[in-house]
């Protein structure tokens, strides 16, 4: 909606300006196509935001849903201080006893709000719990920089923040503190989409005593970026760690599109790799690319058989 707002203005600003151009003086003109210049750039950003989701537009803490499941807004301290939704399975409002974990990752550019209003995820866990796919679950969706459009792909850079320890340490310490949580490995798991599949496969290699399980939506095998110590090329690469490293006794759901080749190939690759005590699920779209469009359509199995992959409720 605000898209469109923008776009109509640009609409109209032009119009007035071929309008009204012969009538003007040079000041007026001037002014108007000032007003013409700010509206495009205008509308620019709004697209760019849209995209990178760098300043969240609506907001505040969603309501309980009808399903009587709740979205928290909390802030998380730690290596570095960031906002965190939790979502509260209904199960979690009108029962006792401790519930299985499953941390969310973002991609990149994005935030959390994209697991919220683009890729609907609340709707998805209620559906799948209701139905009996999914044990209650609660969720965690943690912001992955302190910088909007630094690409930290979850891990602790040289020099810059340390966002592995962040989500590793300092996440599921704050979710152990303050909700019935279960604190074995068993009960805690890992999703991702994009760059966030990528740091839950990485993640979860490089932390299988923290985490029994991790679903990859359109991952990647390296994370794409400069660490600053090297480590991208070894200990911070999923095809390395894999061909050089012994297996962890994790299990790992690998989903894609047919037609996303980069994901496509190296979600393959890690597949290939793959040997006991590690086991690996692959499922995979036809098409879509690399799109919201397709992880919506991963939401539901990966969730289901992250729940199936970790220890029930208590």
């Amino acid at each position: 909606m605000i898209i469109g707002l923008a776009l109509a203005t640009v609409v109209a600003t032009a119009v007035l300006l071929a309008a009204l151009w012969g009538r003007l003086r040079p000041i007026g003109r001037s002014a108007l196509i000032l007003a013409a210049a700010l509206s495009v750039v205008g509308t620019a950003t709004v697209q760019v935001n849209e995209l990178v989701q760098a300043y969240p537009t609506g907001g505040g803490t969603p309501a309980a849903a009808s399903s009587g499941s709740l979205l928290l807004t909390v802030s998380v301290p730690g290596r570095l201080t960031l906002p965190m939704y939790v979502y509260l399975p209904a199960a979690y409002r009108t029962g006792h006893g401790r519930f299985p974990v499953i941390e969310a990752l973002h991609g990149y550019p994005g935030s959390p709000q994209t697991w919220l209003r683009r890729l609907h995820v609340q709707s998805y866990l209620d559906t799948e719990i209701a139905a009996g796919r999914m044990a209650p679950t609660v969720v965690l969706f943690p912001w992955q920089t302190p910088k909007r459009l630094l690409d930290t792909e979850c891990t602790n850079l040289r020099d810059g923040p340390q966002a592995e320890t962040y989500l590793t340490v300092d996440v599921p310490a704050f979710a152990r503190a303050h909700y019935r949580v279960r604190t074995d490995r068993a009960g805690w798991g890992l999703t991702g989409y994009s760059a966030g599949a990528f740091c839950a496969t990485n993640l979860a290699l490089r932390h299988p005593g923290e985490y029994a399980a991790a679903a990859s939506l359109a991952g990647y095998a390296s994370p794409g970026i400069t660490i600053g110590d090297g480590s991208e090329k070894t200990l911070n690469n999923p095809g390395w760690r894999l061909r050089h490293l012994p297996q962890p006794p994790i299990a790992l759901w690998l989903g894609w599109a047919g037609d996303d080749r980069h994901s496509a190939r190296d979600s393959r690759h890690l597949a290939a790799l793959a040997h006991a005590p590690l086991t690996v699920t692959t499922a995979v779209v036809a098409h879509g690319g690399h799109s919201d469009a397709v992880w919506t359509r991963m939401e539901p199995p990966s969730f289901d058989w992250l729940s199936a992959h970790l220890a029930r409720p208590t």
